[in-house]
């Protein structure tokens, strides 16, 4: 299918703005590195979850926008009710961070590394360190941290994507308007797995030590500072 010189034109824009959206935004990526660096993720597991977030995440925005069009919604109600979302989403990583960041730090106490003696017969003293709960940390239990991260994402608006793309483009035409959104959303999720899976790689390099018991309420710290920032317009 041919589209005008309008479209194609678009169209560019619509994958710009995707990838500097995106990657202005810590809160795209962030939270799907250190979650995956705190719980051990695969890199298939970071990867699913990462593009089901981005997924929830435009394709949201991309069904407000045509049910809008639709529906002849103006453009500034459009904008108001992206603006809630937003808040909604904001507020929901700051309590889910809050709370992840509460059980990471009770997680980090108790599992506090100490050192027991052993005395043998022969007159010898043995000392090992020891903690209680060992790396897997029973990974047999259902996870529902993806689902949670996923219903924050579907709650987020990509803000530029409705009023700077989509309702431009269907001034041209419906097929123009679902082109520009479709650019858009492909562009935006590549961006967000490409910069997950090259920081978590370098991440994945550094040896953290003593640190490492603290990983998972440094993951909740990030999501709580993201959803902060959010709240503050940053």
């Amino acid at each position: 299918m041919l589209f005008p010189q309008d479209i194609i034109l678009l169209a560019g824009t619509a994958a710009t703005v995707g990838i500097v959206h995106t990657a202005l935004g810590p809160d795209h990526y962030l939270p799907f590195i250190f979650l995956a660096k705190a719980r051990n993720w695969s890199v298939f597991k970071t990867s699913w979850i990462t593009i089901l977030c981005g997924i929830g995440h435009v394709g949201s925005s991309v069904l407000l926008g045509v049910v809008g069009f639709y529906l002849s919604i103006e453009l500034a109600q459009l904008e108001l009710i992206e603006g809630v979302r937003g808040n909604l989403a904001a507020w929901a990583f700051v309590i889910f961070g809050l709370g992840y960041f509460i059980w990471g730090l009770y997680r980090s106490i108790s599992n506090k590394p100490h050192k027991h003696k052993h005395f043998h017969d022969d007159g010898t003293i043995h000392v090992h360190e020891h903690h209680h709960k060992d790396s897997h940390d029973h990974t047999h239990k259902k996870n529902i941290t993806p689902w949670i991260l996923f219903l924050i994402f579907v709650l987020g608006p990509c803000e530029p994507l409705i009023p700077i793309l989509m309702y431009p483009a269907a001034e041209s035409s419906t097929s123009g308007m679902i082109f520009i959104a479709m650019i858009f959303s492909l562009v935006t999720i590549i961006t967000m797995l490409g910069i997950v899976l090259m920081v978590t790689f370098g991440l994945n390099t550094i040896k953290l030590g003593k640190l490492e018991r603290h990983t998972h309420a440094l993951a909740g710290l990030i999501v709580l500072l993201s959803g902060i920032a959010i709240l503050m317009g940053l």
